[in-house]
């Protein structure tokens, strides 16, 4: 049988030959998954023999990320905000950049101080595995109260099994439904992640992306921003005064959005975040009291 080291060693060269640019770190996290190890244990062991079973198991993992599936649907795990989260294709995995996104609001909602929390309403719309809403309930204990919404029957039913496995599901109250319609009440603080890709980027993305996480959660209607016009479109209603709205957006969409904002919120006051690389991801809109 392969010891760790070879087991690695030939991985890493499949995956570097089907040009994956995190053959070495995708090679490292699948057979810690098999093995039920971190990646600190496998260097530490490298000469520990694989088992049958472990081989197995480890080649046909090989074998599927080859063909482009993503690592965190071939584990079922992704980190989000220190947190583990189960992964699988009801619902886009979360990435980086949008830790940016509640960390925006968990600044927000610190803002108000102590007395407004216990009265505090915060509603993420387009929730998918529940990251941003489970993220915001666990890191500010003190929220009574998180609505998520999502259209998807499926995704909701992955974000209430993050949310019971992560401790919050008192408090994180998921509703479906079609952007701001399952809400019960307005709002203090809303943001989201919707989709915004147009449909002519379909060529450039990622082929784990495009061939494997859901349609629906990527592709925004129209020229991308379809599903954050109608939100803005709909949420006078559904804001307190002084509310805040926090949105994700495409690296190439801040001009349209600048243009887009003042026309569906006349008064708002509108800043625009840059992500980790520097490009405007994010955008805060402030609505008056």
């Amino acid at each position: 049988m392969p010891t760790i080291r070879e087991a690695l060693s030939d991985a890493r060269a499949r995956l570097r030959a089907a040009e994956i640019s995190s053959a070495d770190l995708d090679a490292a996290v699948l057979l810690g998954h098999v093995l039920g190890v971190d990646r600190a244990a496998l260097y530490a062991h490298p000469e520990r023999a694989l088992t049958p079973e472990a081989q197995a198991a480890f080649e046909a993992l090989i074998a599927r990320r080859l063909q482009g599936e993503p690592v965190a649907y071939l584990t079922g795990h992704k980190e989000f905000m220190g947190l583990d989260f189960l992964t699988d294709r009801r619902a886009l995995i979360p990435r980086p950049e949008t830790e940016l996104l509640v960390e925006m609001a968990l600044a927000e909602v610190r803002r108000r101080g102590e007395a407004a929390l216990a009265d505090l309403r915060v509603a993420d719309v387009g929730t998918g595995s529940g990251a941003i809403a489970i993220a915001l309930a666990a890191h500010e204990p003190r929220l009574p109260l998180i609505y998520a919404t999502d259209i998807s029957a499926e995704a909701l039913a992955l974000a209430a099994e993050n949310a019971e496995r992560l401790g919050v599901a008192s408090r994180v109250r998921l509703l479906q439904g079609d952007l701001l319609e399952p809400l019960p009440e307005p709002v203090d603080v809303l943001l989201g992640n919707l989709p915004y890709i147009e449909d002519d980027e379909s060529a450039i993305l990622a082929p784990d992306v495009r061939d494997y996480e859901p349609h629906l959660a990527l592709f925004g209607a129209d020229d991308g921003l379809g599903h954050i016009r109608r939100l803005l479109a709909s949420t006078p209603p559904r804001l307190k005064p002084g509310a805040v709205l926090l949105l994700e957006f495409g690296y190439n969409q801040r001009a349209r959005l600048a243009e887009l904002i003042p026309a569906a919120l006349p008064g708002a006051q509108v800043r625009f975040i840059s992500d980790y690389a520097g490009w405007d991801r994010l955008v805060e809109i402030r609505i008056g009291a």
